[in-house]
């Protein structure tokens, strides 16, 4: 990975939810309002994911890029959820396609970031979490912080 610039945003969701295996530096095609927008921090990556199709291009849906106010003429019709295409190396879409099909991995954005001007996605290649792995992973913090504050005092 290379230095990470100013964060436009994160998906903390995606860490509670998901067990990050690999992660994944990609870039991102975007229209020249929705990357003022995105540098404005208008960008949300909550409910989002990606997928790579059998045409072997990954695309990342259901990311949310508010419309840029001063290009209220040029983004007539603009659909704010539409899907947008991700830049990688041919070899990572293919790895990706690959691990895509096996069972129980999803592709997500963790955070999005302006290196150099240039917006990019950090992805996680991440496993599901079960409800028992989520309850255990929020007792261990407890426990974590518990003996924590012990300590400091």
């Amino acid at each position: 990975m290379t230095n990470q610039g100013k964060i436009i945003a994160l998906n903390k969701k995606a860490f509670s939810d998901y067990e990050i295996e690999e992660h994944f530096e990609a870039g991102i095609k975007l229209s020249g309002p929705e990357v003022k927008s995105a540098k404005q921090g208008k960008m949300n990556l909550k409910a989002s994911w990606a997928i790579v199709g059998k045409d072997m291009i990954p695309k990342i849906l259901n990311m949310h890029i508010s419309s840029y106010k001063s290009a209220s003429s040029v983004q007539q019709n603009y659909d704010p959820e539409r899907s947008r295409i991700l830049l990688l190396n041919k070899k990572q879409i293919k790895y990706l396609f690959g691990k895509l099909k096996e069972k129980r991995y999803t592709l997500l954005p963790l955070k999005a970031y302006a290196d150099s001007g240039i917006i990019k996605i950090q992805m996680g290649l991440g496993r599901g979490k079960k409800q028992y792995e989520k309850r255990e992973a929020i007792k261990k913090r407890d426990i974590e912080r518990d003996i924590g504050r012990r300590l400091k005092s």
